[in-house]
């Protein structure tokens, strides 16, 4: 095996996140409609801390 093989991130989770917002209005969450904690005028998908949370442990590696 390699240096490259053992350097190899088999996990590949999206670390990007919209900037955080300084205050109201916040954007909905895609999946319950819940305020997130990012700007409204943020273009992507946004997510609650609860359904981030979930997202996190639904695609976290096992193994």
């Amino acid at each position: 095996m390699s240096d490259n093989d053992t350097d190899r991130d088999y996990c590949l989770v999206r670390t990007e996140t919209p900037p955080k917002a300084d205050g109201p209005p916040y954007a909905a969450c895609v999946l319950c409609q819940e305020p997130t904690e990012y700007p409204e005028t943020y273009k992507g998908i946004t997510l609650c801390p609860t359904c981030e949370w979930r997202e996190a442990e639904r695609t976290a590696c096992s193994g």
